[in-house]
């Protein structure tokens, strides 16, 4: 008899909590393997592929693609294990892996097998070896038929059998985002039954922790979501209702869902979005809410301060000209640019730091991992060069190269998003002079370079044209006075206007 185990969004790393799915690489009723990509979803770090750890037939897939779910919400169930008896084995055309003989049980995965590829939240151990208890379905409740040629999909079972181990809980009850699948593709959910009928309809750990920190019980509710789904609108409609009837923690019902398109009677009372007409909405999320959460963050806890400087670049510039010149690699201006960095970080390791604020300690860092911005197609993306005060201008040549690369493929991972200590921000190459960067937290100090153009510059007491470079600093003012950032900037500028200045640190 197979054994339907349910496979969820893992935890990809780096407090990351949830997941675009971009597209599905299996159907229903497609065979997989063990570790097969099922799913390519996108994150706010990058774009992703989710291996399943078990083997056998899909038989459900949750969300569709553009569909954001969080940590611990499902993505697929699989059929696991022999077929019962007389069961088709044969896979519907197009599946990805070959089905087996009928019959043939011995080299059906079993139940136990697990997975050699690991991310968080899921990794190499067995399923739970426990007494499958088959959960009741709300009244009205199908399940779905299986695919055309595929294995019968097993009634719907406990899905703590199925849940790899490491699952994320809210309060002890039952697993956030998913207790058992409701109608084929439909939400799964986890506030156990409704009147002993059932699961509650809600999906977002938002939405049940907004209920619970209010005294509300989400089994009076009734959603307004697909398939009754209980959306975080329902619940804040429900506490204006029990504050308007004297604070009564029993949710009323709501008013029918043409309340959701009603206008206000006073448009001098309409929220912004509804009083300014039309228009075109752009969700904040995946890479940009990424961006913007973390922007908003820095401006609210890091009280920063910017100073600049004009710099005479044409030494610098016949310096990169002449190591071209001289054969092997060439070296990329970016690049000289972290050296010089990294050169000024040590003579000023207070801007390579951090703020411990439970601590009320700054923690200056050993290591130099350098951040840079990089603008692609999916948006502003921060790789980081690790360890790179201890890397050449060649060596840190090719390591931009290549994470600029994989930047603009969306192969980035998290690990390469994360970790920075300073940032190099070079929007010279979008044509502009100067700017006032928000450092990105948490930490203490961005450098921006503008571009470098001929200007009127005043040289060995003549004028001249030179290639002149607006260089910025925006620093952590808690971990510094300006005289440091000050002296950060004239040191940078000074290896600018004379890279043998350099040769002192090398």
């Amino acid at each position: 008899m197979a054994q339907v185990l349910e496979f969820k969004l893992p935890d990809l790393g780096e407090g990351l909590t949830e997941a675009e799915i971009v597209r599905w690489l299996v159907q229903v009723g497609d065979v997989v393997a063990v570790d097969q990509p099922v799913v390519e979803v996108e994150t706010a770090k990058a774009m992703v592929e989710v291996p399943c750890p078990y083997g056998g037939v899909v038989t459900a897939r949750f969300g569709e693609e553009g569909t954001e779910l969080p940590v611990g919400a499902p993505l697929i169930t699989v059929a696991v294990g022999a077929p019962a008896s007389g069961a088709d084995t044969t896979a519907p055309a197009g599946s990805r892996t070959p089905a087996r003989p009928a019959g043939n049980a011995a080299e059906e995965p079993e139940a136990s097998e697990g997975s050699g590829n690991v991310l968080v939240g899921y990794g190499t151990g067995a399923p739970p070896a426990r007494r499958p208890r088959v959960r009741p379905q709300p009244p009205g409740t199908t399940t779905p038929p299986p695919a055309s040629g595929s294995a019968p999909a097993a009634p719907a079972q406990d899905t703590h059998l199925a849940a790899p181990a490491g699952g994320t809980r809210v309060g002890g009850d039952a697993p956030v985002n998913g207790d058992g699948p409701v109608n084929g593709d439909g939400p799964v959910n986890g506030d156990g039954p409704v009147n002993g009928d059932g699961p509650v309809p809600v999906i977002s750990p938002l939405v049940r922790r907004l209920a619970r920190e209010n005294g509300l019980d989400l089994r009076e509710l009734t959603g307004s979501g697909p398939d009754g789904l209980i959306l975080r609108a329902d619940v804040e409609y429900a506490l204006r209702a029990a504050a308007a009837q004297g604070g009564r923690t029993t949710a009323p019902q709501p008013e029918p869902q043409a309340r959701v398109a009603a206008q206000p009677a006073d448009p001098a009372k309409a929220p912004a979005s509804t009083a300014l007409g039309g228009g075109t909405r752009v969700p904040l999320k995946g890479v940009r809410g990424a961006v913007a959460d973390k922007l908003s963050r820095s401006r609210r806890e890091i009280p920063d301060a910017t100073c600049w400087v004009d710099a005479d670049a044409t030494e610098l510039m016949r310096a990169r000209a002449a190591m071209n010149a001289a054969g092997g690699p060439k070296i990329s201006l970016l690049a000289l640019l972290a050296r010089i960095c990294t050169a000024a970080l040590a003579r000023y390791p207070e801007l390579n730091s951090t703020v411990d604020l439970a601590a009320r300690e700054v923690v200056r860092l050993d290591h130099v991992h350098l951040g840079f911005a990089a603008q692609t197609e999916r948006g502003l993306v921060v790789p980081v060069v690790r360890d790179a005060h201890a890397r050449d201008a060649e060596g840190l040549t090719a390591e931009f190269a290549r994470l600029t690369e994989a930047a603009r493929a969306g192969t980035l991972t998290p690990g390469e998003l994360t970790g920075g200590t300073f940032t190099l921000n070079n929007y010279g190459v979008f044509g502009v002079d100067g700017s006032t960067p928000i450092i990105n937290h948490p930490e203490a100090a961005m450098l921006g370079v503008g571009r470098i153009v001929p200007k009127p510059w005043v040289h060995e007491g003549e004028l001249a044209v030179r290639q002149v470079v607006q260089l910025s600093l925006t620093f952590d003012h808690r971990v510094c006075d300006g005289g440091t950032a000050g002296g950060f900037l004239r040191y940078v500028a000074d290896c600018v206007e004379q890279p043998a200045v350099l040769l002192r640190t090398l």
